[in-house]
């Protein structure tokens, strides 16, 4: 049987938190990931945002993919097949291109452009929302091909 691992979460974060600074951490660095995650906060806190914890799962959630497309080949040609995301593959998919966005983004600190991303990925704009639309319109392009999926 696999055996749960015991994570240790501090008392004013949770397991989403933790996840996002575990991808947002680079070289190790995790109390500086920590740290830009709480600047984020602070800078939400700053443009109006009362909860900011609240905002931020709000933007994963609406940044959440539930279904994408995989590649298959079938009879020598490669077909896109839309299939449904897993929900440990939802979150990482949502945190993954929004920590992307945010980077793409120029001109200012990694707090404020976390902070913006959030906010747009909120009001259903941003890249990371646009990423997750682009990859609903694929899916739904590639219906006709869903019957090549055998599970």
């Amino acid at each position: 049987m696999a055996q749960k691992k015991a994570v240790f979460i501090p008392a004013d974060s949770n397991s989403l938190q933790e996840k996002f600074i575990n991808y947002l951490m680079k070289a190790g660095k995790k109390n500086l990931a920590r740290k830009i995650l709480k600047d984020c906060f602070e800078v939400l806190k700053s443009k109006g945002e009362k909860k900011p914890v609240e905002v931020f799962e709000k933007a994963i959630a609406m940044v959440t993919p539930s279904i994408e497309v995989r590649p298959r080949r079938v009879g020598g040609a490669v077909y896109q097949i839309p299939v449904e995301v897993k929900s440990h593959r939802q979150k990482s998919l949502a945190i993954r291109w929004m920590i992307s966005a945010a980077r793409a983004r120029k001109g200012s600190p990694i707090s404020q452009r976390l902070a913006a991303e959030i906010i747009d990925a909120t009001a259903e704009t941003g890249e990371a929302f646009k990423k997750k639309e682009n990859v609903h319109k694929m899916a739904k392009a590639n219906k006709a091909f869903a019957h090549l999926a055998r599970f």
